[in-house]
């Protein structure tokens, strides 16, 4: 089941944004999530833990069918508000999606895989329902910051404590087990978590510094191979009539004494 989050959770969630460095950082994870994403006119995309719809935003003019999936309820009310009808929006856990078989275009994590209970079966049932491209945005667990932000948990109550870091590594180790040797692009961004700005921005958006391993932001753009969910069929058995012989044909049978007769 994972970490679901409560009231208090979705009504902080969105104010924390408010702040300028902190809206900085969205910016840019946001900017990360897009360019792996490269969404087309018409697509079909599933956003995968939407929270209150932060990573759906970016997406509402860009001419897609969006749907988004929360296990939490109090989440998917303030996505509600902000999203209205530009957005299908559905209870659900990551693990066990209610969509069949190659359902969407590309689905992506946004922030969410970290939150899941199985984060490996996550992957597995997004590869399902994603025929093109899977995206992968989570907390990377050498980035300074997070670095930082985990130990800071230990001491002071933040939804870090129930977050689960990746490395780079370890999220290729998990994809390997589910896909085998599939084509995976990543990058990282947020190298310098405790500068913004123009300059602090441009640096940020170099191809060869968005290979950095020690990126606060993890992204990784995968193409899945066909996954099907198998469902027990159930069997008809026809029973066949017993032997019926035709009118006029000779009928042979016993006596009680067990001699032939016609």
């Amino acid at each position: 089941m994972g970490y679901i989050f409560d009231f208090k959770n979705a009504s902080v969630y969105d104010t924390w944004f408010e702040q300028p460095k902190n809206r900085y950082c969205l910016d840019l994870e946001i900017k990360l999530m897009i360019d792996l994403l490269s969404p087309k006119k018409g697509q079909r995309i599933l956003d995968i833990g939407c929270g209150t719809g932060k990573s759906l935003e970016p997406l509402m003019e860009k001419g897609l069918n969006l749907t988004g999936i929360d296990p939490s309820q109090y989440m998917l009310d303030a996505a509600s508000k902000k999203i209205k009808q530009k957005a299908d929006l559905h209870k659900a856990f990551a693990e066990d999606l209610p969509f069949e078989d190659n359902a969407f275009d590309s689905a992506v994590f946004f922030t969410s895989l970290e939150f899941t209970e199985r984060p490996a079966k996550a992957v597995e049932e997004a590869c399902r329902v994603a025929k093109d491209s899977v995206v992968i945005i989570v907390l990377n667990r050498h980035a300074p910051l997070n670095i930082i932000r985990k130990l800071k948990s230990l001491f002071i109550p933040s939804l870090y404590v129930h977050a689960r870091f990746f490395s780079i590594w370890e999220l290729k180790q998990i994809l390997s087990a589910i896909l085998g040797n599939v084509p995976i692009t990543w990058k990282t961004t947020l190298q310098f978590p405790f500068a913004s700005g123009r300059v602090a921005s441009y640096i940020e958006n170099i191809g060869i510094v968005q290979k950095s391993f020690f990126g606060t932001m993890i992204g990784m753009r995968i193409k899945p191979v066909p996954k099907f969910r198998s469902r027990p069929m159930a069997l008809k058995i026809k029973k066949h009539k017993g032997y019926t012989p035709a009118t006029g044909l000779v009928r042979i049978g016993m006596d009680d004494n067990g001699n032939p007769y016609i």
